[in-house]
C-alpha cells in the first residue's frame, strides 16, 4: 500500500508537531505530496525534514487569518497542481473550569478551531471539487458528550461536527467526501510532558493522571498518533470512496468509559 497516494496532494493543517506531524508523515510515506500549515515555520520544516526527501514542505499561515489561507490554498495548488485531501488538524485548547472562562479565551479557541476550519475548507473548495477530493476534520467525542474543563473545545469541536456533516450532505454533490476523526487521549510530545506525567490532585496514592485516564479506556492503553494516522490514511484514500459524514472515534473505546458494567473488570 505504499504508493496508494502517489501523484496526490495532502494539505494537514497544524502540521508541526503531534497528530498533524504524524499524519504528514504516513501521507507521505505512501507517495502523497504533503503540504504541512502551521504559524511556525521552523517547525514546520522539521516536519519536512523528517518526511522522504522533497514530498513535505510547509506554508506559514494562521488558520484564522482568512486572507492568509486563501493565499496559501492558491499556492499549494500553483505548486502542486491540485489538492486531493483536506486534514484540518489545527487546534488550541486548555483545560479551565467554565467559571473562569475569560471571554477572550473562549473566543481564541473557537476562532482557531471553527473560524480555521471553516476558512481552510472554504478555500480549498474549488481544488477539491476539481479533483473530487476528501476533507478529514479531527475533532473530539466530548463535542457530542461534553467534558468538564474544555467547554471552549467542546463547542468549538461541535460546530466543527456540524460542519462535516452539514459538508457531507451539500457537497456530495461534486464528489466530495467529508469526515472527522475523534481521537482519544493520546501519547504525544506535548502531553506526555505536560499532562499524563502530572500528579492527580484527586488521588492520595500519587496516581498520575495518565493512570486514572488508562483505567478508564476499556483497551487499556492511551493511543500513539500512529494510531490516528493510520484511520486517516483510510478516511482520505479511495478504499472509504462511499464513506461521508462519518466521525470515527479512534480511542479505545474511552468515549464509552467501560460501559454501565465496568466494575465487572
Amino acid at each position: 500500500m505504499s504508493d496508494r497516494f502517489r501523484d496526490k496532494t495532502i494539505v494537514v493543517t497544524g502540521g508541526g508537531s503531534g497528530l498533524g506531524r504524524a499524519m504528514a508523515l504516513a501521507f507521505a510515506a505512501q507517495g502523497a505530496r504533503v503540504c504541512v500549515i502551521g504559524r511556525r515555520q521552523e517547525r514546520l520544516d522539521e516536519t519536512a525534514a523528517l518526511g522522504p526527501s522533497g514530498s513535505i514542505f510547509g506554508l506559514s499561515a494562521d488558520v484564522r487569518d482568512a486572507q492568509r489561507v486563501e493565499a496559501a490554498m492558491h499556492e499549494i495548488v500553483e505548486r502542486t497542481g491540485s489538492i486531493d485531501a483536506l486534514v484540518n488538524n489545527a487546534a488550541g485548547n486548555f483545560v479551565v473550569p467554565s467559571e473562569r472562562l475569560s471571554p477572550n479565551g473562549f473566543k481564541s479557541v473557537v476562532d482557531i478551531v471553527l473560524l480555521g476550519t471553516f476558512h481552510c475548507t472554504r478555500f480549498a473548495f474549488d481544488a477539491l471539487r476539481a479533483s473530487r477530493g476528501s476533507i478529514l476534520n479531527i475533532v473530539a467525542s466530548y463535542a457530542w458528550s461534553g467534558e468538564p474543563g474544555v467547554l471552549h473545545s467542546a463547542s468549538a469541536k461541535a460546530g466543527v461536527l456540524a460542519m462535516t456533516r452539514t459538508l457531507a450532505a451539500e457537497w456530495g454533490r461534486y464528489g466530495i467526501r467529508a469526515n472527522a476523526i475523534a481521537p482519544g487521549p493520546i501519547h504525544t510530545e506535548g502531553t506526555d510532558k505536560n499532562l499524563w506525567s502530572v500528579a492527580d490532585p484527586s488521588s492520595s496514592s500519587g496516581q498520575t493522571i495518565e493512570e486514572k485516564v488508562r483505567a478508564q479506556i476499556p483497551l487499556g492503553r492511551l493511543g500513539r498518533p500512529e494510531d490516528v494516522a493510520t484511520a486517516a490514511l483510510w478516511l482520505c484514500s479511495d478504499e472509504a470512496s462511499w464513506v461521508s459524514g462519518a466521525t470515527l472515534s479512534v480511542d479505545g473505546a474511552h468515549w464509552l468509559h467501560g460501559g454501565t458494567l465496568d466494575f465487572l473488570r
